[in-house]
């Protein structure tokens, strides 16, 4: 048997009310919406990961969410743009990301990165 996907569930009273951040700052897709439930992907094959930790790293408190982009100087603009205060970062961390944290709209800390 093999995993095929890994999918976070993240509940909410009014599931529409995630488009701005989601679509419109992330840039995710609206694959299906259900009305009591939406799900957003990205357009590229994702990998199938599960993390556990004890700090976010840095010290740290550890994301609901990591959300890697490919430029993160554009996702940084985006988040700005929107009037979405920064709850760490941005910075480089000794391990080789750059990074920063938001909150989205149900105040889950969201963890935006790129690989350097």
């Amino acid at each position: 048997m093999k995993v095929k996907r890994i999918v976070a569930n993240l509940p909410t009273a009014e599931p529409s009310e995630m488009d701005d951040f989601y679509r419109n700052v992330l840039g995710l897709e609206l694959a299906m919406d259900h009305g009591w439930l939406r799900t957003y992907t990205g357009s590229a094959k994702m990998v199938v990961q599960i993390s556990f930790a004890s700090q976010g790293g840095s010290g740290t408190p550890v994301p609901d969410l990591s959300i890697e982009v490919d430029d993160l100087d554009e996702a940084l603009r985006r988040v700005q743009s929107a009037k979405i205060p920064l709850e760490y970062g941005p910075t480089t961390e000794p391990w080789g990301v750059r990074r920063f944290y938001v909150k989205d709209p149900l105040g889950k800390l969201i963890n935006i990165l790129q690989h350097q």
